[in-house]
């Protein structure tokens, strides 16, 4: 066993892009033949090309961080499902991801992962590397706290009100926060950020910084939610999601600047 697992570090090692190419294949097929659709055919195969990209560039350990956010957050979406969807507050498809939530959640990760990938070839100061894994850790950190919040929140939040004004609001309605959502929120952003640390990703010193980041970008998507998404129509989900993880991984880089 000890020879197998050497000769798998050993390729991972020396040609990376192969072992995602192989691996994002294996589980391609895996999640085609399981009844449970976690993801929709179109989500199947954007999501193939992030983990090739993320492993390609960062390795197992940066691999470990999505999976452990894609795995965990379509566990929460599931929470007291059959209650969201009586009151029509459910995630659309059952909870099944399409190539939008894919990149939703995804696309600011990506954007460090290349950034480090870059620094591999000589195109980006290694300087940067510290800040970029941070920001791709804080992005995570930040779309699952939102994630976790929203969805716990829709479950079992008992009174929920419009961050921006306090009022009493419906579950469900944009930028809505409850007291049971934001704990949620707060641990799930805090225990993504330990996997990170646990996997010598980040030190614990960027495990901090990322969870007050995603606690930030957090509480600004639901002001988000409040002001502008319900008034602009081409402002999706999808897109906050985007900006809300771009905002978690700028204020993680801006805090490690400044703490320097």
């Amino acid at each position: 066993m000890s020879s197998i697992l050497s000769s798998w570090l050993e390729i991972s090692t020396a040609n990376p892009w192969l072992v995602a190419i192989a691996l994002n294949s294996i589980l391609l097929v895996v999640a085609i033949a399981i009844p449970k659709k976690l993801l929709t055919p179109a989500g199947l195969i954007n999501a193939w090309g992030l983990g090739v990209v993320i492993w390609g560039t960062l390795g197992w350990r940066g691999y470990a961080v999505v999976m452990f956010y894609f795995l965990v957050g379509s566990a929460v979406t599931r929470i007291g499902m059959a209650q969201k969807e009586a009151e029509g507050i459910a995630e659309k498809r059952g909870g099944a991801r399409g190539p939008e939530n894919v990149w939703g959640s995804a696309f600011t990760a990506t954007i460090c992962a290349l950034g480090v990938g870059a620094i591999g070839l000589g195109w980006l100061d290694r300087s940067w590397e510290s800040l970029l894994l941070l920001g791709y850790v804080a992005s995570f950190s930040t779309k699952l706290a939102d994630t976790t919040a929203s969805e716990v929140g829709k479950a079992y939040g008992k009174s929920t009100f419009l961050i921006t004004t306090l009022q009493p609001v419906p579950r469900g309605t944009e930028g809505a926060v409850s007291l049971e959502g934001t704990l949620a929120g707060i641990v799930g952003g805090v225990t993504i950020c330990l996997v990170a640390y646990s996997l010598g990703l980040i030190t614990l010193g960027g495990a901090i910084i990322c969870t007050i980041a995603s606690f930030i970008a957090t509480n600004l998507e639901s002001v988000i939610g409040a002001t502008l998404q319900s008034k602009l129509d081409w402002l999706t989900n999808e897109l906050v999601n985007v900006i809300n993880t771009i905002i978690g991984a700028v204020v993680a880089m801006a805090i490690a600047m400044w703490w320097r």
